[in-house]
């Protein structure tokens, strides 16, 4: 999935502000309002409508369906050849506190008991038990709230009206909800059940067929959808916006929104120059090819503020596959297998193996002052041959280890680290300096031998492996092959077992990556973008990757991005009916 050559060319008016701080970007748009303003009054328009929507992902189109059901007219506009943005190579599943299904099973997700979990994991740093809004500033507390008291009736309502078809998402086997990713911490009262997914039977189960299913209803009901339909800029009339321009054909298009534009785009993972500036390394990521950030230039163009731009929806890739395509087909959420640890070049264990991805992949980032350096920059993923009998064919794991041009292997751990120098010398030119510690053997043989103590008693002293919620996605992530099943709970603990004693063993050299950015300019609890003084740029709403994220750092559970762009889009949609009618 290579990004179209086209969608690589940033012109040079966008490179211009790229390449300043975001806050020149902001003064530089700013100064170009009064032009863009009498252009505005002096051009014609190509279409009209009452809301643009942009982006054909969740956010987006959740946008749009609201805004029809509601009565407004919209036009959807995506720069891709095909809709539905990252959403379409996802899960579809999202994460909504207090959703129908927990409301049918009479589950009580509290308001105030779940905006604790929230604020606790979302700003650990500034979360006070004891405080009326938890520690949070005014802004970040209403955008949590704005968050749980729209996400269940904005689902219950694309549900009721036909648009989507979720259900509670369920593990496999009869093991019911999965838990939420930090289902442990003592904040979180309703730690499953929040998670619902695409009725696999109505439309696969799938993002695919989430985006296609609200794509399909939207035609239906009027909406215009243009696909290879690029924004990239907005108009203003009176400091507000009142429509946008989109290239498409090698014409710019003027587009009027009689009462607002809905930008639910995606981050900015596949663009380098931006990933360099504002991002510790990426080395892959499963956002869709087109996830570049042109909204972050588009939206300083009228003097937006930036937010964090810095965060992302974490993960880990294959090294050696990111390499060959920085748009992953995949990554590696839950690594599977029990006989399995991550280790850095030190030859130690960092973090709890399986930890969701999201707090798992921010340990690539630790940064070791005494020898300026980065130690985990790359783990090796350490296996054993009983875990590619019983979980081969589970990314990463190779069904056979004949078809695996990734797989280092060795007959003892001594040869096995001897192959891995020598991989990552062949690699050299392509990812820096990095070496293993000349002690890596002989520590990795202690964390082995350590581990293999932890899975004998069930108890993991050093990372707490094997928490309820990790048993749950264990059962999800890690399924043995079939006829395998006899192979696994021998031990106290189903997330880990005893290396064998004797090789062959395996690795793979793990990467950070991303499902996407998370960062980009601010809403306010009402999806309203803000300007540099805080105030609301009328006309302008955002919601998606494409805009800070509303939680912050945290992943609340499966879903997680899914959850808040659907949301988002939904508040979005209900400002912008409310707006003012652009004559």
């Amino acid at each position: 999935m290579n990004k179209d050559p086209k969608d690589q060319k940033i012109d040079q008016k966008r490179r211009n502000l790229l390449g300043t701080s975001l806050a020149g970007a902001a003064m530089l748009g700013s100064a170009s309002v009064g032009a863009a303003e009498r252009k505005s009054r002096e051009l014609p328009w190509d279409m009209q409508t009452d809301i643009v929507c942009v982006g054909s992902g969740a956010a987006a189109c959740a946008a749009a369906i609201t805004a029809v059901d509601l009565g407004s007219k919209v036009i959807l506009l995506e720069k891709a050849p095909v809709f539905g943005g990252t959403t379409r190579r996802s899960g579809g599943v999202a994460w909504i506190p207090n959703n129908f299904s927990l409301q049918t099973e009479n589950v009580v997700d509290a308001e105030e008991d779940c905006m604790r979990y929230m604020c606790r994991y979302a700003y650990p740093a500034q979360y006070r038990a004891d405080s009326p809004m938890f520690g949070l500033g005014a802004a970040e507390f209403e955008m949590l709230k704005a968050f749980y008291r729209n996400a269940a009736p904005a689902v219950a309502r694309l549900n009721e009206i036909g648009a989507t078809h979720f259900r509670r998402m369920d593990v496999p086997g009869g093991f019911g909800p999965p838990s939420d990713y930090a289902a442990d911490l003592p904040e979180n009262k309703v730690p499953k059940g929040r998670a619902v997914r695409p009725d696999a039977k109505v439309n696969g189960g799938s993002g695919a067929g989430l985006v296609d299913g609200m794509i399909e209803w939207l035609g239906k009901r009027g909406a215009r959808l243009l696909t290879e339909h690029r924004v990239v800029s907005m108009v203003q009339r009176d400091g507000r916006v009142i429509g946008v321009e989109a290239e498409h054909g090698g014409k710019r298009l003027r587009i009027l929104a009689r009462k607002g534009v809905i930008f639910g785009t995606g981050g900015f993972a596949h663009n380098p120059e931006l990933i360099s500036r504002y991002q510790d390394p990426i080395y892959g990521s499963c956002a869709n090819a087109g996830a570049s950030g042109d909204f972050i230039a588009i939206a300083a163009a009228v003097g937006a503020r930036m937010g964090n731009l810095g965060t992302a929806w974490r993960n880990q890739a294959v090294l050696e596959e990111a390499l060959e395509n920085r748009v992953a087909g995949q990554l590696v959420h839950y690594p599977p297998g029990d006989a399995m640890i991550l280790v850095n070049k030190y030859g130690r264990r960092v973090v709890n193996e399986k930890r969701n991805y999201n707090d798992r992949g921010r340990i690539h980032a630790a940064w070791d002052p005494a020898k300026a350096e980065y130690p985990n920059q790359f783990l090796f993923m350490l296996f054993d041959q009983r875990a590619i009998d019983v979980f081969g064919g589970t990314y990463p794991l190779p069904q056979d280890v004949r078809g695996s041009p990734f797989l280092i292997s060795g007959a003892s751990i001594a040869e096995l680290a001897s192959n891995i120098r020598a991989r990552l010398e062949k690699l050299r030119g392509k990812i820096g300096d990095i070496r293993l510690a000349a002690d890596f053997t002989g520590q990795v043989e202690e964390s082995i031998r350590r581990f293999n103590g932890y899975a004998r008693t069930g108890l993991d002293a050093e990372f707490q492996r094997g928490a309820p919620l990790e048993i749950d996605w264990m059962r999800y992530f890690s399924r043995p092959r079939p006829g395998k099943e006899a192979m696994i709970g021998a031990m106290p603990n189903l997330t880990m077992h005893p290396f064998a004693a004797q090789g062959p063993y395996y690795a793979l050299i793990i990467a950070p990556a991303v499902l996407d950015t998370s960062g980009g300019p601010q809403i306010n609890a009402m999806a309203q973008l803000v300007g540099s003084d805080g105030k609301p740029i009328p006309g302008l709403y955002g919601a998606g990757n494409c805009i800070a994220s509303p939680s912050h750092t945290a992943y609340f559970g499966a879903g997680g991005t899914i959850g808040p762009a659907l949301t988002f889009g939904y508040i979005a949609a209900h400002a912008a009916h409310r707006d003012r009618t652009v004559a």
